[in-house]
């Protein structure tokens, strides 16, 4: 519900989920139901092969996806997907999101990536599944951090984010929607000529928000 709350998913568009580690089932918004019919009886809970073990409906068509994430990425527990207008524009462009600033600095440690395109056989072949499997090995082959980056575009369809929970999942889609409207905007006005924000910026908004010496915010 928060999805359409930050203006993210209009219609039946995007979806979102959690997962409980300990009995391997994760829980996902159902296909195609508009999210003002949508309440807790009606979420869709499978297990780590993506068969239904509790819901009358059917899962979100990205739910492969949403697996391969939780098994690449054994220290997340939500997973968003959207397809919010400034990320798509650089999904469909297949370029990576440039941190220009400290806004972004707070939300990721390095410009967002935009994996590669699937190959004809992955789009015929289990589409949703590769998805997720492009995913995970493009961040393994880039040697980029699931914590530190939890965001990525799918060149010419979208973001996927995740975090601790559906919420900051869901949060993180916003965030990053937000980075994307900035960074075009930012283009435009530097007509190309933008410089990134240096490394020490960098690590300094990252690091006091997300750092183990973080002092952003409220103890406790």
């Amino acid at each position: 519900m928060l999805l359409p709350e930050y203006g993210l998913a209009p219609f039946t568009w995007g979806n979102a989920s959690g997962i409980d580690r300990e009995k391997g089932i994760v829980v996902i918004k159902p296909s195609g139901v508009p999210y003002d019919q949508l309440s807790p009886e009606k979420m869709v809970c499978v297990d780590l092969e993506g068969k239904v073990v509790e819901g009358d409906l059917n899962p979100s068509s990205d739910t492969p996806t949403h697996i391969e994430l939780y098994k690449a990425f054994p220290e997340i527990g939500g997973v968003a997907h959207t397809h919010s207008k400034h990320a798509v524009a650089f999904a469909q462009a297949g370029r990576d999101v440039p941190a220009y600033g400290t806004t972004h600095a707070d939300f990721a440690f390095g410009g967002v990536p935009c994996a590669p395109a699937l190959t004809d056989d992955e789009i015929n072949r289990e589409y949703e599944k590769n998805t997720g499997l492009v995913i995970a090995r493009y961040f393994e082959k880039k040697g980029l951090d699931y914590n530190a980056i939890p965001a990525v575009l799918v060149r010419n369809h979208g973001p996927f984010t995740w975090g601790k929970s559906p919420a900051k999942a869901s949060e993180n889609s916003a965030v990053l929607e937000i980075i994307c409207e900035m960074a075009i905007n930012t283009e435009i006005l530097a007509g190309g000529q933008c410089q990134r924000v240096g490394k020490e910026l960098l690590k300094k908004h990252y690091l006091r928000k997300h750092g183990a010496n973080a002092y952003y915010g409220q103890k406790g």
